[in-house]
């Protein structure tokens, strides 16, 4: 997994690259987390990602979770469609911000 984050204002955009899986997430949740407990907003760009199992789904579904405890938000941008694919089976859509 490759990563570049952009910060403007008081948006984050993570811009995440490869494969997502058990491997990475904790690396995952290091970039995402730490903008979220600032309260930033976070823009997730998934344009990029060619893999991501459960784990990285996961990490996806905390990282909405702990926005709206810190009453901010995150969006996933851009979303390839291995990933979206991923997100609908689990009718995580309903749950998720999707853009």
């Amino acid at each position: 997994m490759a990563y570049k984050v952009t910060e403007e204002g008081n948006l984050a955009t993570v811009f995440l690259d490869g494969e997502i899986d058990m491997d990475k997430t904790e690396e995952a949740k290091e970039l995402i987390f730490p903008h979220i407990e600032a309260g930033k907003e976070i823009h997730i760009n998934l344009k990029n990602v060619e893999y991501m199992d459960s784990s990285g789904i996961s990490v996806l579904i905390e990282s909405h979770q702990k926005a709206m405890e810190a009453g901010t938000k995150v969006t996933l941008k851009e979303i390839s469609k291995s990933v979206l694919k991923v997100i609908m089976m689990a009718k995580l859509e309903q749950i998720l911000n999707l853009d």
